[in-house]
């Protein structure tokens, strides 16, 4: 049973945290494409992308070696190319963040222009305000697809919980096994026994028969050489 499950529920395992990653790729990128500055506020998030993409990486590599040690040629293929749109999907994301940044740059850019020409206070409270809006308005998808990336992690756990169980279960059958095994054994030896038992009660009549046998034919041989000598 767990030879039979384990890899395929190992493969559910890895495309779910695959997708776990490119949710969470996808939600730093809609930060960065809004982030309204400063430039460490983009750093720190660049820093987290290249972190996730790090990881992302090395899921769909192990996905690819998982999909080359399957035993069915239509198993592998599945998998391969269900590797081959993940790795498309990271290329995309690779693109859209490139893009994200170059518009992020673009408008801290033209902020600091804007803050060094009107000047005082003004410009500060416009500056606070247009970052306000931005937070605002990326707020609800961030939030959207940070709730899918953590029902992920609870599938990617159930997942690991199921693989446990499997486990468990197989080492219950494994040791069920060895216990019919034995009785088995226990049973055929019961079986010889009685077996040789009852070979040995048919031989111990068959004596006793022969023993009574003789010993009528000698009476009777006794008998007959007293009673009629002349015979």
């Amino acid at each position: 049973s767990k030879m039979a499950a384990s890899p395929d529920v190992h493969v559910r395992i890895c495309g779910q945290e695959i997708i776990k990653y490119d949710l969470e790729i996808k939600a730093l990128i809609q930060d960065i494409r809004e982030c309204p500055g400063p430039q460490t506020v983009l750093t720190d998030l660049n820093s987290k992308v290249k972190e996730k993409f790090n990881r992302l990486r090395l899921r769909i590599q192990d996905l690819e070696q998982m999909a080359k040690e399957q035993d069915k040629e239509s198993d592998k293929l599945a998998i391969l190319q269900e590797t081959e749109a993940h790795r498309k999907q990271m290329l995309s994301n690779q693109t859209a963040w490139r893009k994200a940044n170059l518009s992020c740059k673009l408008a801290i850019d033209y902020l600091e222009k804007d803050e060094l020409l009107q000047g005082g206070d003004s410009s500060v409270r416009q500056r606070k305000t247009t970052k306000e809006s931005l937070a605002q308005s990326t707020s609800g998808i961030t939030e959207s697809l940070m709730s899918i990336s953590r029902m992920m992690s609870q599938q990617v756990q159930q997942s690991e919980e199921t693989v446990g169980s499997l486990a468990t279960s197989s080492r219950t059958v494994l040791e069920t096994n060895e216990e019919f095994k034995a009785m088995t054994g226990t049973i055929q030896l019961g079986r010889k026994l009685i077996t040789k038992y009852n070979r040995r009660e048919f031989t111990d009549k068959l004596l006793i028969y022969l023993a009574v046998a003789l010993f009528v034919a000698t009476v009777l041989y006794i008998l007959k050489k007293r009673l009629f000598p002349f015979l």
